[in-house]
């Protein structure tokens, strides 16, 4: 192929990798495997929420103790419980991730929570994470900025 055919085609590759959309990036911490980390588009001075799904590949149990953002002011790990009638999003100190199981964090259920957005989260962007665990140490993911009402990651092809 003559450079100047084979540049252009490195033009034209590259050129289709910066306009694709931002996608969901899995990440591994030892045996910790994150797979579909996403975010909902969301307004400066908000606050937002992370989804992803943890799965513990090792032998021994780990723990999420804590996750941190410079986008938001600050990131604690919620739940939601069951309050009489009223669901109710409440703070908790860590996440148990036993051997071999997967967790998953979605709407209406465990999540990261986004608070004091110091910028807007834009569909189609990423978003640094770091995810801090007992003994897998730190690992910096990307959630993927999905629309507004995004039940789920875009493009993943994963059931939901």
């Amino acid at each position: 192929m003559p450079t100047l055919s084979r540049r252009a085609a490195l033009g034209a590759a590259l050129g289709a990798a910066l306009a694709a959309p931002a996608r969901a990036q899995d990440a591994a911490a030892g045996p910790i495997r994150i797979s579909r980390p996403w975010t909902r588009a969301a307004g400066a001075n908000g606050t937002g929420a992370g989804y992803l799904t943890l799965r513990n590949t090792g032998a021994a149990p780990d723990r999420l103790v804590a996750a941190r953002a410079a986008i938001a002011r600050t990131v604690e790990l919620h739940t939601h419980i069951r309050d009489g009638e009223v669901m109710r999003m409440r703070p908790v100190p860590a996440v148990d991730l036993p051997p071999g199981q997967e967790l998953r964090f979605q709407p209406g259920g465990l999540h990261l929570m986004l608070l004091g957005l110091t910028a807007p989260l834009r569909q189609g962007e990423r978003v640094p994470v770091t995810l801090v665990f007992e003994r897998a140490g730190e690992v910096e993911i990307q959630l993927s900025v999905e629309s507004a009402g995004a039940r789920g990651p875009s493009g993943g092809g994963h059931g939901h």
